[in-house]
């Protein structure tokens, strides 16, 4: 993650304490030196929509081989031991699994910080009292546009207003609400609308993320925007995040999984504040860029463990047959030692890049899926030969 907010205006919030504290970008293990990784559990594959972006490919079916209530306690308590300090419980529609209050219990009570990615058509008045009173810290909503596009997007019917429903349901039991935002060519266009419904919705977070081509993803892989209209849209972010500083109304506004974001930041302020561009950089350095497999893990909903929640062509282990922090420091795993000192094997442009310790070769998964080589480029990459000085 990138924190344009954080970049550009200093504001702290929890998540920057784990993405710049010292040591951070050199922590092979977790987020920083003591820590585990932030997990990214897929509690279930089941969902209640079709999204056309879907990295998990979830249907609204039952899925055979997902964990038990019994497996799920005691992963928890085996993440717990290894000081993971945040679960991301994600699907599927993680509030399709029955079980789901008991084990975001069972995190608050190993003071683990729980988190929830959800559609948000589930959440009812009540659903919100009960995830408030099940300790969960922040409940990040998936929205890709406004009303009917949107809907298209996630192939039912009315799914905006019950998704925004669902926001101001946490909103009015004092629930930490925020929303999530998948970039692509159907939607760029009405991210000034969806700031605008932040402004107004008085939503305090918003991730925006890039397209990453995996699960149904894939299939919109010529669907994703330009380098030209990304770095548009990452100059808009960086304008309208100052622009709600200035008022008073301050917005955690981040970018995800693209962290050629970074040095452009970086760059575009150079220009006109050398000396908030050194504090810039000096953030980034300390972050590391990409750490897959470093500071972010992900277990499926059958308990396999991998790299992060994109990379499902690269299986580290089973909880099933082994504890997460086995699987996690096992230090015979040839692919887990490369991901954590990839930079010889890195290929293409990738390779040459000035901002490779800042962004640390990007995206894998995203390479692997255009290229056939995960070691290969990052095509979604928006940076000039000339900014990353290639020739």
């Amino acid at each position: 993650m990138i924190s344009i907010t954080r970049l550009l205006c200093g504001s702290e919030y929890y998540g920057d304490q784990l993405r710049y504290c010292n040591g951070a970008g050199k922590e092979i293990y977790g987020t920083s030196p003591g820590n585990g990784p932030v997990v990214i559990w897929n509690i279930t594959q089941s969902c209640n929509l079709n999204c056309k972006h879907c990295y998990a490919s979830s249907e609204a079916k039952k899925y055979e081989g997902e964990l038990s209530p019994e497996e799920g306690l005691t992963l928890i308590d085996d993440l717990a031991a290894f000081n993971v300090p945040v679960i991301l419980f994600s699907g599927g529609e993680p509030l399709i699994r029955e079980d789901f209050f008991d084990l975001a219990y069972r995190a608050s009570k190993h003071n683990i910080r729980a988190t929830i990615s959800t559609n948000g058509t589930l959440i009812t008045p009540e659903v919100a009292r009960s995830i408030k009173k099940a300790g969960i810290s922040y409940v990040g909503i998936s929205l890709d546009g406004i009303g009917e596009l949107n809907d298209r997007f996630r192939g039912r019917e009315g799914a905006f207003e019950q998704a925004l429903a669902g926001i101001r349901a946490c909103r009015e039991v004092g629930q930490k609400v925020g929303l999530r935002f998948t970039i692509n060519r159907h939607n760029f266009h009405q991210i000034e609308e969806i700031l605008y419904l932040v402004k107004e919705e008085n939503i305090p977070r918003i991730c925006f993320y890039h397209l990453v081509y995996t699960g149904r993803g894939k299939e919109m892989m010529e669907e994703d925007i330009t380098r030209e209209e990304t770095r548009e849209v990452l100059d808009l972010l960086m304008e309208k995040t100052v622009e709600f500083h200035r008022m008073g109304q301050e917005k955690e506004i981040l970018t995800v999984d693209n962290h050629a974001d970074g040095p452009y930041i970086y760059m575009k302020v150079k220009g006109k504040d050398p000396e908030k561009a050194q504090e810039i950089l000096e953030l980034l350095t300390i972050n590391g860029g990409n750490r897959s497999g470093m500071a972010v893990g992900s277990i499926n909903s059958k308990g396999n463990v991998y790299p992060d929640q994109f990379t499902h062509t690269r299986k580290l282990g089973s909880i099933k047959e082994r504890t997460f922090k086995e699987i996690w420091t096992d230090q015979e795993n040839e692919f887990l030692a490369n991901l954590r000192d990839r930079k010889p094997l890195i290929k293409g442009r990738c390779s040459k890049c000035r901002w490779l310790d800042l962004c640390n070769a990007n995206f894998r998964a995203r390479a692997e899926a255009f290229t056939g080589d995960y070691w290969e480029s990052d095509p979604a990459c928006f940076l000039s030969d000339e900014e990353i000085r290639i020739g």
